[in-house]
């Protein structure tokens, strides 16, 4: 080995969040990021686990700067950018509000920087034409963010959306939606693992004595 560097350890599987990105007292986010998750349960080459924003308050940003330039060490801004830190890659699970995202999850990504860097990002998503406006408002961030934004996605339309809310069915019946799961888990598992190796060799490198 070079001096001053460690050894390899084996590469564990990435660890992906799920994130739900609302936080109204009625959201259809949950049976959707529980049906996503069943899904993902299946694959063995991605680890997955559920962030929802419920879990992690935080105020209006109202911070003298970017967390770019200074970090914010308040105790809810920590906790948040600690578990963004801890995984490997997302997928954001979003509502589409007037033509974006929410304001929760605007919120929430304005309170980070460096965490997510270099990491994919996925989208899951729902309301009028499958919150594909959202989805794009979300990749503008998610660049801004510096994470790798993945072009295959998931779009629930208003018809599963009212058929599970208040027809009783389930996403069984809506069979054209999970092979999407698949192919954006497929490009996310890529991109995960590669760009895992190399944040993984850049923190081997060399440091000056």
């Amino acid at each position: 080995l070079l001096p001053h560097t460690k050894s390899r350890p084996p590469m564990s599987r990435p660890r992906i969040g799920i994130v739900i990105s609302t936080n109204c007292q009625v959201r259809f986010g949950d049976p959707v990021a529980a049906w996503l998750a069943g899904l993902a349960a299946e694959r063995t080459d991605l680890d997955f686990e559920i962030v929802d924003l419920r879990d992690y308050p935080l105020p209006i940003f109202d911070s003298v700067m970017s967390p770019r330039f200074a970090p914010i060490d308040t105790p809810a801004a920590t906790r948040w950018a600690t578990r963004m830190a801890e995984l490997d890659g997302y997928v954001f699970v979003t509502a589409e509000y007037n033509c974006s995202i929410s304001a929760v999850l605007k919120n929430a990504l304005d309170h980070i920087y460096f965490e997510p860097a270099r990491k994919p990002a996925a989208f899951v998503g729902y309301g009028a034409v499958g919150a594909a406006r959202a989805v794009e408002q979300l990749r503008l961030v998610s660049i801004e963010l510096n994470m790798v934004a993945m072009k295959s996605g998931v779009h629930i339309n208003m018809e599963p959306m009212v058929g599970l809310l208040r027809e009783g069915k389930s996403f069984a019946d809506y069979p054209y939606l999970a092979p999407t799961v698949t192919v954006m888990l497929d490009e996310l598992a890529w991109y995960a693992k590669t760009l895992k190796a190399g944040r993984d060799t850049d923190a081997l490198q060399p440091v000056a004595a």
